[in-house]
């Protein structure tokens, strides 16, 4: 027999019954909010009172889920380096306390993927699949867990193995006028880090849209995306979020490198990222110095930079390498932040606009560039190579400024400008194409036996190209000498040679390579 049904009073009693046993065992929970209030809103920055407890660095929340940053901790209001669109802010609007500093998400998830220094997607791939978070702000690793840098870091460069390395852990800036090369520098070593275990970083700072996403296509065309972080802000984002950008990269980085990784991270480019500075700091009212710029302007690049080193064993051993780009103009380097950088650096790449203009690419000026840190991880078999290259390029230089004047030269300065000119032609390069070691010793060691002295000039990229071409025929026993710090021994210096004559032989004069083949 079916039971009664259930009356509504019956009901009514059973509820108020569970609502009662609920209040009895509930314990409010009181939890403390520092709310202040908007007095003033501005490009990029917003004036807060009411928060007496608020730190430096530390995160505030505003209306809209716009995100701001202490700067400014002045007795009667804060000043905000606001994060977001601010456009429907308003004076009286709320602002909260978060109690932590800015950070970012880190972690494997984020490597093929393209992201703003929020860690929030910009390729329309979903979110990122990471947990971990660092703070965007992090001291440097004290000096007793950093080791010396050995290991070269690789570009594909010619010029810059050969004459200017880099070694990983190393800080080395690109320096040049507009339009002279320098993002395709940077492009162009982490494509050469494909199959070596290095991961990328790409930070590009207040760039055009348009030229991110060329940058980033050459990324994806050369599968170089898949070991590399792009983080980005644009050209009309606000500007703290390109004040953040690259403390946020860095960040990303020293995950990596925490893991015992080696990692590559590029700056692009640092004088966008000081312009930000400058920007809201005039608009907090700081002192403007020299060029308008504050005087800790020195600082907040310092202390980015200081960031990439090499690790000590009992860390992991990881490295990370920096390369900010910086812009000159009119090629003064004297400009303030330039100065600024080349202190903090170790060494820079210098990119003469007149070398542009010829077509020399890679436009390296080869007399201003060094590197003060590279030449003690360069490979032993580069600098029994690479040597003598330098001075001769240099005395070159210098020959064929002299020799522009009409004056009559002998035999023996007419045959160093022949060489220098060779030199120069060798160390051209397209973009988008590293070479690999083997070809490159391959093509340096034809120059220093003189091989291609007597090839046509207008001939030298197809000699140079049949040379790479024949130096996967070196033999795998020699190769391997390449990698170690052993120096390349003279029978297998003769091999190298022999299979790079062959290669050049029907580029040359009849008479010249019998010349050659009876040597």
């Amino acid at each position: 027999m079916n039971a009664a049904p259930e009356t509504l009073g019956g009901v009514f009693d059973r509820l108020f019954t569970s609502l009662r046993q609920t209040r009895e065992t509930l314990t409010p929970q009181l939890s403390l909010h520092e709310v202040g209030a908007v007095t003033n809103v501005s490009t990029g920055i917003a004036k807060v009172s009411g928060l007496p407890g608020v730190g430096f660095d530390e995160l505030l929340e505003f209306p809209g889920g716009v995100s701001g940053i202490a700067f400014n901790l002045d007795e009667d209001e804060t000043g905000v380096v606001l994060l977001g669109d601010y456009a429907d802010l308003r004076a009286g609007d709320e602002v909260r306390r978060t109690g932590r500093v800015m950070d970012v998400a880190v972690g494997e998830g984020l490597l093929g993927r393209v992201i703003d220094p929020l860690g929030r997607p910009l390729d329309g791939l979903g979110a990122v699949a990471t947990t971990a978070r660092l703070p965007v702000e992090r001291p440097a690793v004290p000096i007793m867990e950093r080791s010396p840098v050995t290991v070269p870091l690789q570009t594909g460069l010619k010029v810059v193995d050969a004459l200017i390395p880099i070694g990983r852990g190393q800080r080395e800036l690109i320096v040049g006028d507009r339009q002279t090369g320098k993002t395709a520098i940077a492009l162009d070593t982490i494509l050469n880090q494909r199959g070596k275990d290095v991961l990328c970083v790409y930070c590009a700072i207040g760039q055009r849209a348009s030229a991110v996403a060329k940058g980033i296509a050459v990324l994806r065309e050369h599968g170089a995306l898949e070991y590399t972080v792009v983080v980005v802000t644009e050209g009309n984002d606000p500007s703290g979020l390109a004040f953040i950008a690259p403390y946020a990269a860095t960040s990303i980085a020293e995950h990596f490198m925490e893991q015992g990784r080696d990692v590559l991270i590029v700056y692009d480019d640092l004088t966008q990222h000081a312009r930000a500075y400058r920007e809201l700091s005039l608009l907090l009212r700081r002192p403007p110095g020299r060029e308008a710029f504050p005087g800790d302007i020195f600082y907040i690049h310092s202390r980015l930079l200081e960031r990439a080193t090499h690790l000590c064993e009992e860390r992991g051993g990881g490295s990370l390498t920096a390369l900010p780009i910086i812009e000159t103009e009119a090629q003064n380097i004297s400009a303030y932040i330039p100065t600024n950088l080349i202190s903090i650096t170790d060494g820079q790449l210098y990119l003469s606009p007149s070398l542009f203009e010829l077509g020399v690419l890679p436009a390296v000026d080869v007399g201003r560039s060094v590197s003060r840190v590279g030449g003690k991880a360069q490979r032993a078999t580069y600098r029994a190579v690479a040597g003598d290259l330098k001075l001769a390029y240099a005395q070159f230089e210098e020959l064929e400024t002299f020799a522009r004047f009409g004056a009559r030269l002998d035999a023996a300065t007419r045959q160093t400008i022949e060489h220098g000119r060779r030199i120069r032609a060798c160390l051209k390069q397209a973009e988008s194409t590293p070479v690999p070691v083997p070809a490159q010793i391959a093509v340096l060691l034809a120059l220093t036996a003189g091989l291609f002295d007597a090839v046509a000039l207008e001939r030298m990229t197809e000699a140079q190209h049949a040379v790479q071409a024949a130096a996967a025929s070196i033999p795998p026993e020699i190769t391997v000498q390449f990698e170690s710090d052993q120096k390349l021994r003279d029978e297998d210096r003769e091999v190298i040679i022999g299979i790079a004559r062959e290669a050049v032989k029907s580029f040359q004069p009849a008479e010249n390579s019998k010349t050659l083949g009876k040597a």
